[in-house]
């Protein structure tokens, strides 16, 4: 867990939509700035998952990638990134952003989610009038509670009426979990079939999806072992399933642009720049 004055905090979602929201963050600059203009800058790995970004005070102009769209959006829709990504913060922020699995991002709206990979928009332009009402509440809130409570009541009963196959699957098993929902339908169950549903479910095909969750644990096992001083790369490379050292390496700079030792030592350092590693990990 973050230490108390920590300007970021991880939430998890209540049990009911665990299947849902993969984590809820929330992050204030307001009550303590930055000193460091350096520390605005926010580094983000590429990611599966979907998010919507409600800026409550502040802003956020994109860095890189280069082509990335640059006008500034009070809440955002973020589909899966496939490349990691900067920003900066002119100034203070106070934000709230929620971490959707993109399968339930396409049972909740609809929402072909391969068509926004590596895509942003404004909440409403994606998801609709419901959406921006529940958007417009959230950036009313008086607090991050409230905020909370309000996306948390939103999602719940559509959820509860959407979800495919039962109760669904968590941070750890979601892929599969996902292969397996679209394997079991009457509509095909071709290969050709099945990977063109994922996609459309997700994002992205079913070997993308394993190697972020593979590189995904694997690089929470390079920081515990790295923290205790015992990181044996090659070893770590080879309980991953990777083919050696340098294929892992090759996917940690696809993912986060850094290499394991090198984000290692991000991890166990105080660089406010990589808050959303520290706080995921």
């Amino acid at each position: 867990m973050e230490p108390a004055e920590s300007p970021t905090r991880l939430i998890f979602p209540r049990k009911t939509l665990a299947s849902c929201v993969r984590a809820c963050i929330v992050r204030s600059t307001i009550e303590a700035p930055l000193p460091d203009a350096a520390d605005r800058y926010n580094h983000f790995p590429a990611t599966p998952h979907c998010s919507l970004t409600f800026f409550i005070e502040g802003e956020a102009e994109v860095i890189e990638p280069a082509e990335a769209p640059r006008e500034s959006i009070r809440v955002v829709f973020g589909g899966p990134q496939t490349r990691p990504m900067v920003t900066y913060n002119p100034g203070p922020v106070r934000i709230l952003m929620v971490m959707l699995y993109p399968q339930a991002l396409n049972a909740l709206s609809g929402v072909d989610v391969s068509a926004w990979v590596d895509r942003w928009a404004s909440i409403e332009q994606v998801l609709g009038q419901d959406w921006q009402a529940l958007s417009d509440a959230v950036l009313c809130a008086n607090s991050d509670g409230e905020r909370l409570e309000l996306i948390e009541n939103f999602l719940e009963p559509r959820w509860q009426a959407a979800r495919p196959g039962g109760a669904g699957a968590t941070a750890g098993d979601w892929v599969r979990h996902l292969a397996a929902q679209a394997a079991d339908t009457a509509f095909g169950r071709g290969v050709r079939n099945i990977e063109r549903r994922i996609k459309a479910r997700a994002g992205q095909p079913m070997r993308k999806l394993l190697g972020f969750q593979r590189a995904e644990q694997s690089f929470f096992e390079a920081r515990d072992e790295f923290l205790a001083g015992k990181a044996v790369w090659a070893d770590i490379a080879a309980r991953g399933g990777y083919s050696d050292q340098a294929h892992f390496c090759r996917e940690a700079r696809k993912i986060t642009g850094h290499t394991p030792l090198e984000l290692a030592r991000v991890l166990a350092s105080t660089d406010e720049r990589y808050w959303i590693y520290r706080v995921w990990t």
